[in-house]
């Protein structure tokens, strides 16, 4: 009786000293600004997200791309002219629909690319995961995500 009693006691107190049953901590974003572009130009633009996170969720999201003096894409009203016949969709609107999809996040959620803007959504999804690993890290340097072959 005592043996078991003993066994009982060992197993009870082995359990509380290893920790197990305890949840694991989840990762939390820092609060700060955080940035991931793509490393290079793609058909003269370079894609970047841009976050705010505060208590841990992301309260402000920028999706866009420039060129090399700077000018924004979504600005660009003869693309959204070309583009939006053929594609259905043009900067401005697929760079709000996609950004919007980080407000309010803790983590990078699932994204379902739209038609028309396809390699955009891509690149955000790859964007949107190192945006969110910087900001799990508390690191405010600018991720560059590398193209990928197409």
């Amino acid at each position: 009786m005592k043996k078991r009693k003993f066994i009982a006691v060992s197993v009870v107190a082995a359990v509380l000293l290893c920790g197990c049953g305890k949840s694991q901590e989840q990762a939390v974003m820092q609060d700060g600004t955080y940035t991931a572009q793509m490393a290079e130009y793609s058909h003269g633009w370079k894609e970047y997200v841009t976050i705010t996170v505060n208590n841990g969720e992301i309260v402000t999201t920028e999706y866009n791309a420039e060129n090399l003096s700077g000018f924004i894409k979504s600005w660009d009203n003869a693309y959204m002219y070309n583009m939006k016949p053929v594609a259905g969709t043009y900067p401005n609107e697929y760079t709000r629909y996609y950004a919007s999809l980080l407000h309010g996040q803790k983590e990078a959620p699932e994204i379902d690319t739209l038609t028309g803007a396809t390699s955009s959504g891509n690149n955000f999804k790859r964007l949107s995961q190192a945006v969110v690993e910087q900001a799990m890290q508390g690191d405010s340097t600018v991720a560059l995500v590398e193209t990928l072959e197409e």
